[in-house]
């Protein structure tokens, strides 16, 4: 019951936002309508968890660690978006560009001082969940290691303090490419796909071959929209953003399927690759 609760949830915000394009001359409004539709799908989230409960610490982790904080996230960086927008002097022009430097300046800060150095960050950077039963379970909050006073104002029933830490990880980080687009419009990625001449300079260097054997890792991986498209649409979406025909792509992993020695040739360069650039900038 939970699980769908939250399925439904996150579904919503998704199809809220892509009626929402903060570009535009509107974002006071967009923002302010996401803000809104955000804190009352948040309410009604929380009603429902009090009312069902969570079936095991499993769900109750999941929901403290992932889904409330993508909610709760948005909310927090849209609420910025709409504080920020309002309080722009100017549309354009060197104080506008200013403002926003000033504000990105005010979030580099933020992180330095109050992110990046706690150990909590660095646990959740780190992909860890050895101790997730102590940051994403009601009731297990230590006062004794000194926490924000914020924890006062929290809701025990349906806050853990730490899904509030990671809710403001991701506000922060989609306030930071938000104002970098503002400073820089030409970077943002949603314009340079939308204008070609943008991305004419992008092309695939290897062989075909090497393209379509990443497609198929990435397929069969299912980490794109969580594997529920097609080997055909992703092998599109591929040729578009390289303007490279690849042709029978079935043909040609079968081919691979039967190569000699490594079937996996270009995949295993990509590791090897990326190993030699981390021993460079260690």
């Amino acid at each position: 019951m939970i699980r769908s609760i939250y399925r439904d949830a996150l579904s919503s915000v998704h199809k809220q936002e892509q009626k929402v394009s903060l570009e535009s001359a509107d974002a006071i409004n967009e923002s302010q309508h996401m803000t809104i539709f955000l804190r009352d799908l948040l309410s009604e989230v929380k009603k429902m968890v009090l009312e069902h409960h969570f079936r095991d610490e499993k769900e109750e982790i999941e929901f403290f660690k992932t889904v409330k904080p993508q909610i709760l996230g948005k909310l927090i960086y849209y609420n910025k978006v709409y504080r920020i927008e309002i309080a722009c002097p100017v549309s354009n022009g060197k104080l506008y560009h200013k403002y926003f430097s000033n504000e990105l300046n005010l979030l580099k800060q933020e992180y330095k001082e109050h992110i990046c150095n706690s150990d909590f960050y660095r646990y959740y950077r780190s992909g860890r969940t050895d101790r997730d039963h102590d940051f994403f379970q009601l009731g297990n909050v230590d006062l004794n290691i000194g926490m924000n006073s914020f924890i006062f104002e929290i809701d025990p029933h349906f806050s853990t303090y730490y899904d509030y830490k990671i809710a403001r990880i991701i506000a922060n980080e989609l306030l930071y490419t938000y104002l970098l687009t503002k400073i820089n419009p030409d970077e943002n990625p949603d314009m340079i796909l939308q204008k070609p001449e943008n991305t004419k300079d992008v092309f695939w260097t290897d062989s075909k071959n090497a393209l379509i054997e990443l497609i198929y890792a990435l397929y069969t991986s299912g980490v794109i929209s969580h594997g529920k498209i097609g080997i055909r649409k992703i092998s599109l979406v591929f040729q578009i953003l390289f303007r490279t025909e690849l042709g029978d792509i079935h043909h040609a992993f079968h081919r691979m399927k039967d190569r000699s020695g490594n079937r996996t040739l270009f995949l295993d360069q990509l590791k090897s690759s990326l190993e030699q650039y981390m021993d460079k900038n260690l």
